[in-house]
């Protein structure tokens, strides 16, 4: 496994390259901001799969978020592939979805009716409460209740996805 220094014309060949491939000002940004952190991690030092492996420890042991160290790997693994060091490319952490929120998360009784009773001023945001706590819908699925589906037993999505 070779050992490699990363120098200043590479970071910049890499804007370059981001800015070819059309990303955004705020991808690019993040993009070398990840790769300098690494860099001052590394504090100059040669570059292998072995150091990349425990700056993803070091991640870990400060606390990052998992969706963070995550987002940083997928920066440098972009970097790496770039510069054509597929060696030197890391997994991300895995992670289990989860498909429900913790309960820690839920509303309580009490929780729920206080926020239903100061919707009261506000009748239709009392009635989109109540709809989405009974139902547990997303809020970008309530266009598909309207009184028609409704009346009918259904929301419009099932009455399309029926056709």
């Amino acid at each position: 496994m070779e050992m490699r220094i990363i120098t200043e014309t590479q970071l910049c060949e890499y804007e370059a390259w981001l800015r070819e491939a059309e990303k955004s000002d705020a991808t690019m940004e993040k993009y070398l901001r990840d790769v300098r952190a690494f860099l001052g991690y590394m504090q100059g030092g040669a570059v292998g799969k072995t150091a990349v492996m425990a700056y993803k420890q070091q991640l870990i042991e400060h606390g990052y978020a998992v969706r963070s160290i995550n987002s940083m790997l997928a920066s440098l693994n972009s970097f790496f592939r770039f510069l054509g060091w597929n060696d030197c490319l890391v997994r991300s952490i895995r992670t289990q979805r989860q498909t429900y929120c913790p309960e820690a998360k839920e509303l309580s009784k009490a929780e729920y009716l206080r926020l239903v009773q100061s919707a009261r001023q506000r009748p239709r945001m009392q009635l989109l409460l109540e709809t989405i706590c009974s139902t547990g819908i997303r809020v970008s699925e309530l266009v598909y209740f309207t009184v028609e589906a409704v009346r009918q037993g259904q929301n419009k999505s099932t009455q399309v996805g029926a056709s």
